[in-house]
């Protein structure tokens, strides 16, 4: 059955057919973003990076790989149990709740790949701008990398079928609420799988009035991973830079 629509992300984030699913990320992309963010942001050498709902930690290993002290968190136990593995004296992973601050502060805290903008209730939203402004440290920045809702509304796919490992992914789109739906569905090993991703449609103008209630101010805006200008219509991302 579909999980419970409050903590739909705690139940397949934690599943292997998650990662299975989203295996053909573009890693190369990935780390030209980090690249391109940290000499932008001008983060010391050796600085500290919070890596926050890290997944299994791509971002931070490589965030750690070009020189800073970084600690990746994420509510999903099995990937950071996964994610442990690459740990060295300038790399930890924690389970923690992006709800609330962690207990160290940091040159610049990342929330990276859409991973905001789940929580039923809307106070977890506004909370976890407020998690990350109190792990900022005096020069400290904060960078949300979400999705950019109008570019994805009006291009969505409505249904398609993704064949990986053998497995047939078939996934159903729609817009209901205020959220961007993605219906999963699948067998594997035996069993039938339902799952559903809900992401909150937010808008630059949502992101402003978040920030504005949490006491942060936004600094910059960007349209994609090379940090190009923001386009309502056209960009695929909305990358925001605030302290």
């Amino acid at each position: 059955m579909i999980k419970d629509d409050t903590t739909w992300y705690a139940s397949w984030f934690n599943t292997p057919f998650y990662h299975i699913l989203y295996k053909d990320r573009n890693y190369s992309e990935a780390e030209n973003f980090m690249y391109n963010l940290t000499n932008y942001l001008n983060i010391p050498e050796n600085g500290k990076i919070l890596d926050l709902a890290c997944g299994k930690g791509r971002h931070s290993i490589y965030l750690n790989k070009i020189g800073f002290n970084v600690t990746g968190v994420d509510l999903s136990k099995n990937s950071i149990a996964y994610a442990k593995q690459f740990e060295n004296d300038t790399l930890k992973f924690n389970v923690h709740d992006m709800c609330k601050p962690y207990h160290e502060q940091f040159d610049a805290v990342f929330n990276l790949f859409t991973s905001f903008g789940y929580f039923e209730n809307e106070e977890d939203n506004l909370n976890t701008i407020k998690a990350i402004k109190a792990n900022l440290n005096k020069v400290g920045f904060g960078v949300i990398d979400f999705l950019n809702s109008d570019y994805v509304i009006n291009n969505l796919v409505k249904e398609d079928i993704k064949t990986i490992e053998g497995i047939e992914f078939h996934q159903k789109r729609y817009v209901k609420d205020g959220y961007i739906v993605k219906n999963i569905s699948f067998s594997a090993e035996g069993k039938d799988f339902k799952f559903q991703e809900r992401v909150r449609a937010f808008t630059l103008a949502d992101f402003e009035a978040l920030f504005e209630k949490a006491g942060v101010y936004l600094l910059d805006v960007f349209g994609d991973y090379k940090l190009n200008k923001y386009h309502k219509n056209t960009s695929k991302r909305l990358i925001l830079m605030f302290k």
